[in-house]
């Protein structure tokens, strides 16, 4: 391992901790990692919360507990593992979902490393950023934009980059509904009207708020989810976890149209009449991310702007920002600061 001098690493780390499911996390104190070959020891800047997180907590997906949730994380490397390859001591990066992947599986051979039969996942199989320090694998980490502070940034690590390939899916459509007008939502309606599309946005019935944020970033409609389109769609992109969303996307959705389902859980769809799939409509779902997508989403937003709206809360105040998440009393993305003084 390489280190910048042992002597100014701190002995201890903080972290929320998840012990249960269905539980509050609550507050540990553990021995500062040392990272393995190929790793990072990361001081953490920034971590957002984001509704998979919220989905660990809540039990509707089962990994490792116990277990420190988080998985768009940006901070500093502070000391290195055996044969760095990319990154140096002082670099800033970020980590995302997908933590690690076999590279040898049918999946990953095809460039499908998304569907990785053996993979890791930060904060769900690993341990993750709701801490003061994490470790993470050097390949899987990205170099952010210089530009954008580590708040503001690490809501792309996730939020971004599933909405990114979500967004991908929707074979060039030119008007896209949004289903859910959350963290993910915002950050790509604006990559897709910077793109020239018409952005129309779904939201919980009675989001007044929800629906003038949409209109704020450029939506060109914004209602609730329960209203008809008003024009057809060309495609649609399904971030809320309400399985009764998949028969009204389709609806919405012209002949020849997509609709994506971009989340890693959903309650059950409810069956729906044969002609609102007919018309060659496509309906798919969006699994994890690859590490070609975050280059490519970096690439995309380093032309056209894009802006995160964060509520900042500090490491302590995580099961807070948990509730507000799962209340949907969050405008943009909830987004931890470890080092920030407790309220």
């Amino acid at each position: 391992m390489t280190l910048p001098g042992s002597e100014k690493l701190p002995e201890t780390m903080r972290a929320m901790q998840l012990d249960r499911a269905g539980e509050p996390l609550h507050m540990v104190e553990r021995r500062l990692p040392v990272p393995d070959t190929g790793e990072l020891l990361i001081e953490v800047g920034a971590c957002g919360v984001c509704r998979t997180d919220l989905h660990i907590v809540d039990g509707d997906i089962v990994g490792e507990l116990p277990i420190i949730p988080g998985h768009e994380i940006v901070g500093k490397v502070i000391a290195l593992g055996d044969n760095p390859a990319r990154f140096e001591i002082g670099d800033r990066v970020g980590v995302p979902w997908l933590g690690s992947t076999c590279g040898h599986c049918r999946f990953c051979a095809s460039r499908k490393e998304n569907l990785c039969d053996n993979p890791q996942f930060t904060g769900f199989t690993v341990d993750g950023g709701f801490a003061s320090h994490a470790v993470a694998r050097e390949e899987y980490c990205f170099a952010l934009p210089p530009a954008i502070d580590d708040a503001h940034a690490a809501p792309l690590l996730c939020a971004g980059l599933i909405g990114f390939r979500a967004f991908s899916f929707t074979n060039n459509a030119q008007v896209i509904g949004l289903y859910g007008f959350g963290a993910a939502a915002h950050i790509i309606a604006q990559l897709a009207i910077g793109l020239g599309c018409q952005v129309l946005a779904f939201t919980r019935p009675g989001d007044v708020a929800g629906q003038a944020f949409a209109r704020s970033l450029g939506c060109v409609w914004a209602g609730s989810s329960d209203e008809p389109a008003p024009i057809p769609l060309e495609a649609a992109i399904i971030f809320a976890p309400v399985g009764d969303l998949v028969p009204l996307a389709l609806a919405a959705t012209r002949k020849g149209g997509t609709v994506v389902c971009a989340g890693i859980h959903m309650s059950d769809i409810p069956s729906f009449p044969y002609e609102l799939l007919w018309g060659e409509r496509h309906l798919r779902s969006v699994a994890n991310l690859t590490r070609a997508d975050g280059e490519a989403f970096f690439a995309a937003i380093a032309n056209i702007k894009v802006e995160t709206h964060i509520e900042r809360f500090a490491l302590g105040e995580a099961n807070e920002a948990l509730n507000r998440l799962r209340s949907g009393d969050i405008i943009g993305a909830a987004v931890l600061i470890p080092h920030t003084a407790e309220p």
